[in-house]
């Protein structure tokens, strides 16, 4: 029985990981077939070659994946992988005919993992092991040396300054080159690009049998008690410099002051996240292969370092030296600085609606305050996590959003991938946030924090989170006293405004005015970034189905979407947010929303109309009419005329129907399925009334309000006629 090399647990059938902390750990696949493969593991590649519908990976000699190009974040095109080049892929599953599917890894690199583990065929075991297995051979013990022993003196560690650099290089390269070198040529790797790990190991028994005289100051001289802790003796010479000025200091050395935002430990170095009051970086300490650096070290403490800065894989990286906490005073000043500069940095400097929009400037103190929570989320290194309806408008909505915050993002972190580790755009499928959405994200925010010491994220809440059918699922954040911010165009309830931080709402500020949720958005997210504004001036246009307000007609126009453009792009990302409802789809939104000259919203759109025309038609020679009290009403069984798992959704199909065939100021649509109904009304009817008094009429039928925002009746399936006959009579009664 094994050890796990995470936790510690004892691993049945000699394993080394154990299953909750499979996916923390990269794999080197050394087998000879792809059912030896593990899915849901992270397995070490090869790019083998591109086709059209994705990446051929090597994941070891005459073992090949497909990572189709529907798994990647982005476009296949944009990869900058070069046939041979070393990447880090998912396996998802291996087909009976031996087809490989692979997923995209968001980490790629080996720092970015807790651990790094071989799999050779069946068994597993660390990279390490391998060297000693060597040590087992004909030659071990022995004095031979391969070609070049003249230089063997060359290896000895002769006091710290010639020996630390090796050592901080094998930390982050350690597992490339066990790859890379087989134990025969472990002695040589003096001639490598990456030095094994081999050679630290070495290296460090070397210096613990020298004499203290001869390395009173090498970094292996440490005693048992205090490995894993580090050096902590600073340059009293250096200076401090800001991390937001590294990236044109790579080969200096520099020393920092700042405050520990996230510790990842890694099969080589642990990896210290720190920030200042300029950005953040990554600083990288070794001590040994997998162990552990400063373990007194935690997220929020302030702490001061010296350490060189290098360029890893194309980011700014700072290589400790030495490290110590911060106490008293100095960790004061640190602090004090941090909240100075976040201070200054997070509050807008004022709000300017788009289109000039009094309505919204009438919610500028809320709107402020929600921008200052997003901008200050940034600059804490807090993740971002936007939940959005799955619609047009709550599309156009979230994307003014993420285009503000994302630059925001890179500005602020020197890693390449850092906006999609802080930044998470999460449609959802029903407009209310309700506990299924909650439990979903708490499960990840905690995941996050105790896998990856990330800190619980910022949850900005667009066109939804603002009603009671809301009220269970935001409570479930606020037990972990998870920040939260609503904005929301539409209903909102008085009685939520305790139950976030920040509030949005037209209705809660008396504000009477035609918002939608993407125009609201896209002032906020103008107030958040200032440099996006240009972008952002046809997104109002898009979010509204109808009447959109002259201003931001006028506003699209001037900024070169015409009316038929604006009506393209709204119905693209209407299709687009339908399928594959939950993702964010980040790129192919980007694409249509920013990027797109006309060709891609035009193709989609088209889409849209036949697939819309086709059901309208359906749903419009099914449709029942009949007159209640002089309000006519069209019903129409959703779940007989509709393709209930094919493009339109219900809700919009019941909107499209409802604008063409209303006629006059008493007119209501009504669409009813097995156990949800609901209503469209020209008249300003509360569907929340209208669901009390059916309750009333049919008090065995469970009716209940299920989404104010698309008008949503939840009621028990064995009621159906009872409760279509008492919904159409309460809508008649609030005319």
């Amino acid at each position: 029985m094994g050890s796990c090399i995470i936790c510690g647990v004892d691993v049945d059938g000699g394993g080394r990981i154990c299953d909750p902390h499979q996916e923390d750990v990269v794999f080197d696949f050394r087998g000879d077939s792809p059912n030896q493969l593990v899915p849901s593991r992270f397995y070490r590649g090869v790019v083998d070659g591109y086709a059209e519908f994705g990446v051929f990976i090597d994941l070891s000699p005459g073992v090949t994946g497909l990572l189709h190009r529907s798994e990647l974040d982005r476009r296949l095109d944009s990869l900058d992988w070069e046939p041979g080049d070393e990447v880090f892929v998912q396996v998802k599953g291996v087909r009976d005919n031996g087809n490989i599917d692979l997923a995209w890894s968001i980490r790629q690199a080996d720092r970015e993992f807790r651990g790094v583990l071989v799999q050779d065929g069946d068994t597993e075991h660390l990279p390490e092991e391998d060297a000693e297995g060597d040590d087992d051979g004909p030659d071990a013990g022995t004095d031979a040396e391969p070609d070049g022993s003249d230089d063997a003196d060359d290896d000895e560690p002769t006091g710290e300054s010639d020996r630390e650099p090796a050592v901080v290089e094998d930390a982050l390269e350690s597992e490339e080159s066990i790859e890379a070198n087989n134990a025969d040529d472990a002695d040589d790797a003096d001639e490598s690009d990456a030095d094994d790990a081999e050679d630290a190991d070495e290296a460090g028994a070397e210096a613990e049998n020298a004499t203290e005289a001869e390395n009173a100051d090498n970094a292996g001289d440490e005693s048992d008690e205090d490995a894993g802790e580090g050096d902590t003796d600073l340059d009293g010479d250096r200076e401090r410099v800001e991390i937001g000025t590294l990236s044109d200091a790579v080969g200096d050395a520099v020393r920092l002051d700042g405050e520990v935002v996230s510790v990842r430990q890694t099969g080589g170095p642990t990896v210290f996240e720190v920030r200042d009051e300029t950005g953040v970086v990554d600083v990288a300490a070794f001590v040994e292969p997998g162990v552990r650096a400063y373990p007194d070290v935690e997220v929020g403490d302030a702490v001061r370092l010296d350490g060189d800065v290098e360029s890893h894989r194309g980011d700014v990286q700072v290589e400790s030296e030495a490290l110590v906490l911060l106490e008293g005073e100095e960790a004061e000043a640190v602090r004090r600085r941090l909240a100075e500069a976040l201070t200054a940095e997070a509050r807008p400097e004022g709000l300017q609606p788009l289109a000039g929009d009094e309505a919204v400037a009438a919610l500028a103190d809320g709107l402020l305050d929600a921008a200052e929570a997003v901008r200050r989320a940034v600059l804490e290194s807090r993740p971002i996590v936007v939940r959005h309806p799955a619609t047009a408008d709550g599309y156009v909505a979230g994307a003014a959003v993420e285009r503000a915050v994302l630059p925001l993002i890179r500005e602020e972190h020197a890693k390449s991938d850092a906006e999609y580790h802080y930044f998470t755009r999460r449609p959802l499928d029903d407009p209310v946030y309700g506990m299924d959405a909650a439990t979903n994200d708490a499960t990840r925010m905690l995941q996050d924090r105790d896998r990856h010491d990330e800190q619980l994220p910022l949850f900005l809440l667009v066109g939804t989170g603002s009603t009671t059918e809301s009220a269970d699922g935001i409570d479930l954040l606020s037990v972990y006293g998870v920040d939260a911010v609503v904005v929301d165009a539409e209903v909102a309830d008085p009685e939520t405004r305790d139950a976030v931080d920040t509030l949005v709402s037209p209705e809660l500020d008396g504000v009477d005015a035609d918002l939608s949720t993407g125009a609201l958005a896209a002032s906020l997210a103008s107030a958040v970034n200032d440099e996006v504004r240009a972008d952002l001036r046809h997104l109002p246009a898009v979010s509204y189905w109808a009447e959109t307000p002259d201003r931001y007609v006028e506003l699209a126009r001037d900024a070169g979407y015409d009316a038929e453009r604006v009506a393209e792009l709204r119905e693209a990302i209407a299709l687009e947010a339908y399928y594959q409802s939950y993702q964010d789809k980040r790129e192919l939104v980007a694409d249509l929303l920013f990027e797109d000259g006309g060709n891609l919203a035009a193709h989609v759109s088209e889409q849209f109309r036949e697939k819309l025309e086709t059901e309208v038609k359906t749903a419009t020679e099914n449709v029942v009419t009949e007159a209640v009290d002089g309000v006519e009403f069209s019903v129409l069984d959703t779940d007989g005329y509709t393709h209930r798992y094919d493009f339109p959704p219900t809700p919009l199909l019941l909107d499209d129907l409802h604008r063409r065939n209303a006629n006059g100021e008493a007119y209501a649509t009504v669409g009813i399925g097995t156990d949800e109904l609901y209503v469209r009304t020209t008249a300003d009817v509360s569907v929340r009334d209208v669901a009390e008094r059916a309750a009333e009429l049919a008090p065995n039928a469970d009716v209940a309000t299920a989404g104010l925002r698309e008008g949503k009746i939840e009621f028990l399936s064995g009621e159906r006629d009872a409760v279509e006959d008492a919904v159409v009579a309460a809508v008649a009664e609030s005319f």
